[in-house]
């Protein structure tokens, strides 16, 4: 099984991002169409993965310390987690499984900028929304709301509604693992929410964060027992492996054999880092 499963996992990574392609011009911001929609569901036909990213901060988050211009938990453009090589926008915006549709704009102090994908060959789209890195408590809470379907909200993207939130078909939390560090409520769930599938990057997402996930009816495809970077080179291999259907054994030999391409780590450490929930 492994055998198979690392086979196509290897043809995922093949169709990835090429971190050696020059780098882009940053595209004009993209206003946001969703003000004053009559519309409030989602295109049924649309399938939606909604990330959200914690920034990366020196200063209020309990990590450990990483160069101040990456460390900017009020800097997307150049944080860890967002707009460094591997960070979820740049990692994703040169990755050939994605088309950058460009920011939209959002009503929040907590989210600096939101951004859209728009997967390569499937109806699925990708939005992805970066928070101060002093608000994580914000972004955690939000993350564990929308795996229990709650904060319904829709995106108008071209003639497209997109489903948000507790919507959104997959939710994805990339960045620290807040939980170590603060306590958050534990969230409930929405009473006509159907289960939904939920990954972590985050440093020992799976004791922290598993048994929430359970309690809120949320199916844990992807999560980690130990120290890792959060880096988008595994969000974009596990996501497109999500998205063509592949089981959660296969998603975790995605995830593991990214991280071992990149980390160097061996394969057999990547693959004890991850945990999926079959």
């Amino acid at each position: 099984m492994k055998i198979v499963a690392h086979i196509l996992c290897t043809v995922l990574l093949l169709g990835c991002g090429n971190q050696d392609r020059a780098s882009e011009q940053p595209e004009a911001p993209i206003p946001s169409r969703t003000n004053k929609t009559a519309v409030t569901k989602p295109s049924k036909t649309m399938k939606t993965i909604h990330v959200f990213v914690a920034l990366c901060d020196n200063k209020s988050q309990g990590i450990v310390p990483v160069p101040d211009k990456l460390g900017n938990g009020d800097d997307p453009k150049n944080n860890l987690y967002w707009g460094a090589m591997y960070g979820t926008k740049s990692f994703l915006k040169k990755s050939t499984s994605w088309s950058y549709l460009g920011e939209r704009k959002i009503a929040s102090n907590d989210i600096i900028e939101r951004i859209v994908f728009k997967h390569a060959k499937k109806d699925v789209y990708l939005v992805a929304d970066a928070y101060r890195g002093a608000v994580i408590k914000v972004a955690i809470t939000d993350f564990l709301r929308a795996a229990g379907g709650n904060d319904t909200a829709i995106l108008k993207v071209d003639e497209e509604i997109l489903g948000l939130n507790g919507y959104a078909d997959l939710v994805v939390y990339v960045g620290h693992n807040g939980l170590m560090d603060i306590d958050i409520e534990l969230q409930q769930r929405a009473a006509e929410s159907s289960k939904k599938d939920a990954m972590i990057l985050a440093c020992k997402s799976e004791p922290y964060f598993r048994t929430r996930l359970t309690a809120l009816g949320s199916k844990s495809v992807l999560l980690t027992t130990g120290f890792m970077a959060p880096e988008a080179y595994t969000l974009d291999v596990a996501v497109c492996a999500w998205i063509v259907g592949e089981s959660s054994e296969t998603i975790k030999e995605c995830a593991a054999a990214a991280y071992n391409k990149y980390q160097k780590c061996g394969m057999t450490g990547a693959r004890r880092l991850f945990y999926s929930e079959q």
